[in-house]
């Protein structure tokens, strides 16, 4: 294919900029799940960007914060490992929010990056024109970009722009993946976090952070839906009960609510069957990440 180009591009920020709703707008499905509350995408994510000229895969990565356990040092470590990996890195900041210490410490690493370093300023819907420029003037002072793009993943301003403008940065090259698939994770893993969705959603306090969710399996069965089940794990009996809430409530309202995006992600009748489970303190044991596939060995 002539002059087909074609990278992977790691999108990286702190917590709660709008990676994973960036991701989402482009692919027009829910790859990654959202929310406000901090610590939602644990893994790399890849969203595959496919037009007849090129293919960009995006790597969605944790939000990068001072880690308080093993789960958070792994995420960190997952965050940055993509940096050498891509074809080039897109660092987003939020338009309403002043460069803390995290996004510093973020353009310090950005600094050892010799592939292009594009800045996403996100959530300009959020602010006044006139407070944009300021804002990348403080960034572009503490790293020299290759381009700047103020954006609003939500509404979709100027993204169709930066998607051109990244696309020629990236090399020549074929194309990785059929047109049609715009994720390289397993629909094991896509489904666990669309149910972790509804929890982060539905609760609060510490039980979003202490949760864990496994998809055991998923198989056809009699009636003509899909028959899910998945183990949902916390860190002690009392987010458990939250979890199911007053006689199975909460449970219920998680089930209703991801069942529905399992459906729409599908594209077919599902019956979900969720389990809530006890794994004391499973986000120090290296031993149990591993199981739930928060491996660091992997991200060497």
């Amino acid at each position: 294919m002539p002059n087909h180009r074609s990278g992977f591009v790691a999108i990286i920020g702190r917590p709660n900029v709008g990676k994973s709703t960036f991701m989402n707008r482009i692919l027009g499905e829910k790859i990654a799940i959202m929310s406000p509350k901090a610590q939602t995408t644990r893994n790399k994510i890849n969203g595959i960007y496919t037009t007849d000229d090129a293919q960009i895969v995006f790597v969605d990565t944790p939000g990068i914060h001072k880690p308080q356990n093993e789960l958070d040092e792994y995420m960190d470590q997952a965050a940055l490992s993509t940096l050498n990996q891509v074809d080039a890195v897109m660092f987003m900041v939020a338009a309403d929010e002043q460069p803390g210490r995290g996004d510093k410490w973020i353009i310090e690493e950005l600094k050892k990056v010799t592939k292009p370093v594009f800045l996403l300023v996100n959530k300009i819907d959020l602010v006044h024109p006139d407070e944009l420029i300021p804002l990348i003037d403080q960034y572009s002072r503490m790293r020299d970009f290759d381009q700047v793009f103020p954006i609003s993943a939500t509404e979709g301003n100027n993204v169709d722009e930066l998607l051109k403008s990244l696309t020629a940065t990236l090399p020549e090259g074929p194309q990785y993946y059929p047109d049609d698939e715009l994720t390289d994770h397993p629909e094991y893993f896509v489904v666990g976090e669309l149910i972790r969705e509804k929890i982060l959603e539905l609760s609060h306090d510490e039980v979003p952070h202490a949760v864990a969710v496994v998809v055991e399996r998923m198989k056809d069965y009699a009636g003509g839906k899909l028959q899910i089940e998945a183990n949902i794990f916390v860190e002690r009996d009392g987010q458990k009960a939250i979890i199911i809430g007053k006689g199975g409530s909460m449970l219920k309202q998680i089930g209703i609510r991801a069942r529905r995006d399992i459906e729409n992600l599908l594209g077919e009748k599902v019956n979900l069957k969720l389990w809530v489970k006890v794994q004391k303190n499973w986000r120090d044991n290296n031993a149990y990440l591993r199981t739930l596939g928060y491996n660091k060995k992997d991200l060497r």
